[in-house]
């Protein structure tokens, strides 16, 4: 039987590619592909899709590792004899077909998930119509591909927050991150200044000016963050105004010396941990700068608050629309269109094991 992605292989089913794991543990060992037939004639509200893109991000690792506070549930599916879940959560498809009683799609819109969990590494998927978001072709599919996590983080950090406006300042490391690049460009869409922390390397003049060329006002090293000398030139490029919000994605000394930079009143909004250290704001910020830390994990935002993942995505695509938000750097992993299960498997490894050199994206064809 063909292994090919063809929607038209077989007349009544289609194969679809599969990348699934049945236990928690590191990518490569529990990772598995598997091909499954999948009815070429929704029924009901059900809608066909083949998968486009779709990107490689920290949490979906976190996730196989069982490490991640929000995982795909294991269950029976896909024909395997123990339960499964299908690794990723963000992605983008097109509609190839849908069933009799689905009113919102049709054959060639985009879509992307309107849920976690979804599970995106995988070539087709039979999905519910409630499940989709569709998106307006805009954008780069590239853009459609990614818009829901990192670019939509860093939107929903700088507007629920604090009550910027045009001239004020924030501040945040990993100013080098898929986030942190987001952020320097959406801050500077709504007219804020940004001071960006970024580690030291051989490469930095040309590293600051890329972030500058994207809007960064200002572009700092971990070594003057933690300088208390260096504070006073940042007072003096903030003209003493003070700095209302800090985001932080790396914890430890670095997150601690940031957040002295802070005003009166101001807010930590923590997003990550990439130092695995803990989050320590001395005593004295919170009783005399009456300083607030929150917590930031976007799956809870668009829960908690109603409508609110929409929102957030159609202002982003906006600004990709505009070209106020441009493409970060990623690097394609193509598929081909006759590639096996192997073939399949061995795309997604490699993607996976240079997750940590840039953004990677699994391209189907």
């Amino acid at each position: 039987m063909s292994r090919s992605f063809s929607t038209s292989a077989v007349a009544n089913s289609i194969r679809a590619k599969v990348m699934l794991y049945s236990q928690y543990g590191q990518p490569d060992q529990v990772l598995r592909c598997v091909s499954h037939e999948l009815p070429s004639s929704p029924k009901g509200k059900e809608v066909l899709l083949q998968t486009i893109a779709c990107p490689i991000n920290p949490s979906d690792i976190n996730q196989i590792q069982g490490v991640y506070p929000s995982r795909p549930e294991l269950k029976a599916q896909y024909g395997q004899s123990e339960p499964v879940a299908v690794g990723g959560n963000e992605g983008l498809f097109k509609v190839l077909a849908v069933g009799n009683q689905v009113s919102s799609l049709k054959e060639g819109d985009w879509v992307i998930p309107n849920n976690v969990n979804f599970g995106t590494w995988r070539s087709h998927v039979l999905s519910e119509e409630s499940a989709l978001m569709k998106m307006e072709k805009t954008i780069s599919a590239n853009q459609a591909a990614t818009i829901a996590v990192n670019p939509s983080s860093a939107y929903q950090m700088l507007t629920l927050y604090e009550d910027l406006k045009p001239g004020d300042w924030f501040i945040q490391n990993g100013g080098n991150s898929q986030v942190g690049r987001s952020a320097i460009q959406i801050g500077k869409k709504l007219g804020l200044n940004s001071i960006s922390i970024v580690r030291n390397r051989d490469n930095l003049k040309e590293l600051v000016d890329e972030l500058t060329a994207l809007g960064a006002t200002k572009v700092i090293t971990e070594e003057e963050n933690a300088s208390r000398e260096f504070g006073k030139t940042i007072a003096e490029w903030t003209n003493g105004k003070p700095i209302k919000l800090a985001l932080n994605c790396v914890g430890g000394d670095n997150c601690t010396n940031m957040v002295r930079k802070l005003g009166q009143d101001g807010t930590l909004v923590t997003y990550g941990g990439m130092s695995m250290k803990p989050v320590t704001v001395p005593t004295t910020l919170f009783i005399f700068k009456n300083i607030t830390a929150k917590g930031f994990w976007i799956s809870a935002n668009i829960q908690r608050i109603p409508g609110s993942r929409e929102d957030t995505i159609k202002a982003v695509q906006k600004m990709m629309e505009d070209g106020d938000l441009v493409d970060v750097k990623m690097y394609e992993n193509p598929v081909s269109a006759d590639a096996s299960e192997d073939e399949v498997f061995q795309v997604f490894q490699k993607a996976l094991a240079k997750s940590n050199q840039g953004k990677q994206l699994v391209v189907f064809s």
